[in-house]
């Protein structure tokens, strides 16, 4: 079955290059509780799962070197982070981008004492 990238699922995948059917490197339930976990943000889901996969690369690569192959995890992680990182700015552009500028902050207008604020009309006996 081939991949949907119209879905947030076949998304994060995209972003994740996972995308060779016969060797996923995440599994659906994986990446489904990745969009759970940043709320459906496909972005910033990927960059999650970006994450996970350099932990467990720099883990299992360490520095190793046999003959004239050398591998370095830790280099392959921190290029990995920094394509998470990239990938939570652009999530957050685009959120900035959907904001409408629209927001209000709802505020207490009677105070802490009990007494209205000042140039208000209030009843007698308050001064």
């Amino acid at each position: 079955m081939a991949v949907d990238f119209t879905t947030p699922l076949g998304q994060v995948r995209l972003l994740l290059n996972d995308v060779d059917e016969d060797a996923f490197v995440f599994t659906d339930n994986e990446i489904n509780a990745f969009l759970a976990l940043e709320r459906g943000r496909v972005k910033r889901a990927a960059a999650q799962a970006i994450d996970s996969q350099a932990t467990n690369e720099a883990l299992a690569l360490k520095v190793l070197k046999d003959h004239q192959v050398q591998t370095d995890g830790a280099k392959l992680a921190d290029a990995m982070r920094r394509h998470a990182d990239s990938l939570r700015k652009q999530a957050r552009e685009d959120e900035d981008a959907d904001d409408d500028g629209f927001f209000f902050d709802v505020v207490d207008i009677v105070g802490g004492n009990g007494r209205p604020p000042e140039l208000t009309e209030h009843p007698q006996g308050w001064c």
